[in-house]
């Protein structure tokens, strides 16, 4: 027996599979933009903004593995609308950071990876609610 698609999403039974991919992906997320709390502060940072210390191949990496995480949300078959959003958020990071002292600072702020993570979640619950009435949830 086939599986039944909505509109070229993904399968039914894939949005289970989807939750863990995404649970995923937010601890990547958090990784990288806001795994440690400044002491004294309610101020959180992560690899992200660490990465961006380095000079010249910090940003890079960081740029890289963002992309990371937008290429698993191409794999989760997101529309393509959604995905430049997400490289927007990504290559805005990017830029803001080359920028010496004030981008590291931004960075901590601007946080693309917890963006584009939360991006991602409303559009696998959207995906999730029209796939309920299947029974699959």
């Amino acid at each position: 027996m086939t599986q039944a698609t909505w509109r070229g999403s993904a399968p039914f039974s894939s949005v289970s599979s989807d939750r863990a991919t995404l649970e995923r992906l937010d601890r990547f997320a958090t990784f990288l933009d806001s795994a440690v709390r400044v002491p004294g502060t309610g101020i959180r940072v992560g690899a992200d903004a660490a990465l961006g210390l380095v000079p010249g191949i910090g940003n890079l990496a960081s740029t890289l593995l963002s992309a990371w995480l937008l290429r698993e949300a191409w794999r989760l078959g997101v529309p393509v609308t959604l995905l430049l959003r997400m490289l927007g958020n990504i290559a805005f990071d990017s830029v803001v950071s080359a920028v010496p002292v004030a981008g590291n600072v931004l960075d901590v702020f601007w946080r693309a990876n917890r963006r584009n993570v939360a991006l991602l979640a409303r559009h696998l619950d959207g995906r999730a609610t029209r796939h309920h009435w299947r029974g699959t949830i």
